[in-house]
């Protein structure tokens, strides 16, 4: 898996790019919303209380199980934009679908681990994508070694430079197709 901080980094893009097809005074997407993404990014990977309880890495509700799954990721989706009752709420749905789809998607992206439920219930299948650049994050007091370094590295190369490079391409081009 990427680390916590990487995972918050697509719904601030995100969130960027769909409020820079926006009028400067009119964010569809708010700092409460911005935040509720980051939290649903991370939110799969609470999946691993599971561990305590002695649920099995690869049982469909172990880690990289059932919580980040596509399915899920709609669900909740649903539910947190039936929360907060927003005036443009296809819009706030897809923000949200999008951070929390996200952490199966950049996990699946990561060179370690058993892959990513996306499909359960459909299909229990672990899933990696066909290019697994991202080096998988060491869990606990590990993070703080020279593998976390190189996990970090590998995040800013993969994940955070191109996620930049992207949000401001398309921040460009939608204020000035606005213009």
């Amino acid at each position: 898996m990427p680390t916590i901080m990487s995972h918050a980094i697509i719904p601030i893009a995100a969130a960027v790019m769909i409020n820079s097809a926006q009028k400067p005074d009119k964010a569809i997407i708010t700092k409460p919303m911005i935040f509720t993404g980051m939290a649903l990014a991370m939110l799969p990977d609470a999946d691993v209380v599971g561990f305590a309880m002695g649920i099995d890495y690869g049982d469909p509700l172990g880690h990289r199980g059932a919580s980040h799954a596509l399915l899920v990721a709609a669900v909740v989706a649903v539910i947190f934009t039936a929360i907060m009752r927003p005036i443009y709420w296809k819009t706030i749905f897809i923000f949200l679908f999008i951070s929390m789809a996200s952490h199966g998607i950049l996990d699946a992206f990561t060179n370690g681990g058993l892959g990513a439920a996306l499909f359960w219930p459909i299909d229990d299948m672990r899933y990696f994508a066909p290019f697994t650049p991202i080096e998988v994050s060491p869990i606990g007091r590990n993070f703080f070694s020279a593998r976390g370094l190189v996990t970090l590295w590998s995040e800013l190369k993969w994940i955070i430079l191109p996620t930049f490079i992207i949000t401001c391409c398309v921040r460009f081009i939608l204020r000035h197709r606005r213009q």
